[in-house]
């Protein structure tokens, strides 16, 4: 009779169990990536009273006769399903789809996340904001690449770190000089370069019509003191077919710009692209007035940063104040082979266990099979309606386990009073 009493404390204790499990899971229906938990329970020691044997002949075997003793916690299974995907808005924000984790160090350990919940602390880097932890990844080099090489390490990111300036080294001419021109009628156009220091300068092109399709032309830098002339191939030619493609230009191949004193910079070489030779996608010769201009050159100043962006493959890519786009950082992401068996370690984070195995780092959308959403964060995946029907499931069984001892408890009463 005892036997009951101990399976219907041990139903006490573990329904118990299960309802720790389930506040726990609704306590953390709105945090940030959570994954609830769930519990199995399995059967606890039976004991064996009889044995089995086999048939001695005409007649069939005898079955074992066990009494079980209860039940125990099978598993606390974590269930790594995926969350729902809110939108923020917030850049440093970042949600996975899949199975991936961020990864986190405090600077001795690494540990493993899913929410993705990050800002910029005093000196740049990306942290998780509640313990601290730096987001790992690879920082790209000055230029913007990546190296193979290179070694997962702290991402940091300095708002007003610099962008250094890069000299003009072509311009391109695009539009029309006009085939009714008058010989002496000229055309100019003009557009700002950059010496190698990030010094800006005017540079005009002045086109002279020569004859029917024929121009050439003279360039040279204006920065407000007077001419300073470009020196070697300063000066050309075009030439233009009667139906207005272009036929030949000469001459600017390169330019050697010389800044003069103004800026102070030295000499640098840009080409002139006049669009296809034959072709009318530059400068063209129709009968129409002329409006060639120059559409692009490719130098600029120095610039700071002041603005980011995160795309689906984890790179983060800084704007700066001079107009250029660089990648800076790519964020790092670990995959397990079985993440169930991820200890969980408060704030959000996962440390490796014995059964979970080694993480393996990758990025995502090549060596890890999972996608980074920029700007939103993923939602608990806890379901109310299921918690709440668990816990229903957890009280019935913990009230029937109490009846269990309460019945037991009369039987033993009823036993003690026989021998009045």
């Amino acid at each position: 009779m005892m036997r009951s009493l101990f399976s219907g404390v041990s139903g006490l204790r573990n329904h118990q169990t299960m309802m720790d499990v389930i506040g726990n899971n609704i306590a953390n229906v709105n945090t940030v990536a959570f994954k609830a938990s769930r519990v199995t329970f399995k059967e606890a020691f039976a004991q064996l009273l009889q044995g089995a044997s086999r048939p001695p002949g005409n007649t069939g075997g005898i079955n074992p006769i066990q009494i079980g003793s209860g039940m125990n916690i099978g598993s606390i299974d974590q269930l790594f399903t995926q969350g729902s995907l809110q939108s923020t808005g917030q850049t440093t924000d970042m949600a996975i789809q899949g199975t991936g984790f961020f990864v986190l160090s405090d600077g001795s350990k690494r540990v493993y996340s899913r929410a993705g919940n990050f800002q910029l602390d005093a000196n740049g880097r990306l942290i998780a904001p509640n313990n601290g932890f730096v987001v790992q990844g690879i920082n790209a080099d000055p230029s913007g690449n990546f190296s193979g090489a290179a070694s997962i390490t702290d991402i940091v990111l300095p708002l007003g770190q610099k962008s250094p300036p890069k000299a003009t080294s072509k311009i391109t001419l695009t539009g029309n000089l006009d085939q009714k021109a008058l010989v002496g009628d000229t055309h100019d156009m003009a557009i700002t370069v950059y010496d190698a220091a990030g010094a800006a300068h005017n540079l005009q092109v002045t086109f002279t019509n020569t004859g029917v399709g024929t121009w050439t032309w003279q360039a040279t830098i204006n920065d407000g003191t007077g001419q300073v002339t470009v020196n070697g191939q300063d000066a050309g030619s075009a030439t233009f077919s009667p139906t207005g493609a272009l036929l030949t230009f000469t001459g600017g191949t390169p330019l050697d710009v010389d800044p003069g004193t103004v800026g102070g910079g030295d000499n640098f070489p840009v080409t002139i692209n006049p669009g296809t030779i034959n072709g009318i996608d530059g400068l063209s010769g129709f009968a129409k007035q002329s409006n060639a201009v120059v559409t692009f050159q490719d130098g600029y100043q120095a610039g700071d940063l002041n603005d980011i962006s995160v795309d689906t493959h984890g790179v983060i890519t800084g704007f700066f104040t001079n107009g250029v786009s660089r990648s800076l950082a790519q964020v790092t992401l670990a995959a397990f082979n079985n993440p169930s068996g991820l200890l969980r370690a408060g704030d959000n984070v996962f440390a490796e266990s014995a059964n979970s195995g080694i993480a393996v780092l990758g990025f995502a959308g090549s060596s890890n099979t999972s996608t980074v959403t920029p700007g939103a964060l993923e939602n608990s995946n806890v379901d109310l309606s299921q918690e709440f029907t668990n816990m229903i499931i957890a009280q019935r069984g913990f009230q029937a386990n109490a009846r269990v001892i309460t019945t037991s408890d009369e039987m033993l009463t009823e036993l003690v009073n026989l021998k009045r």
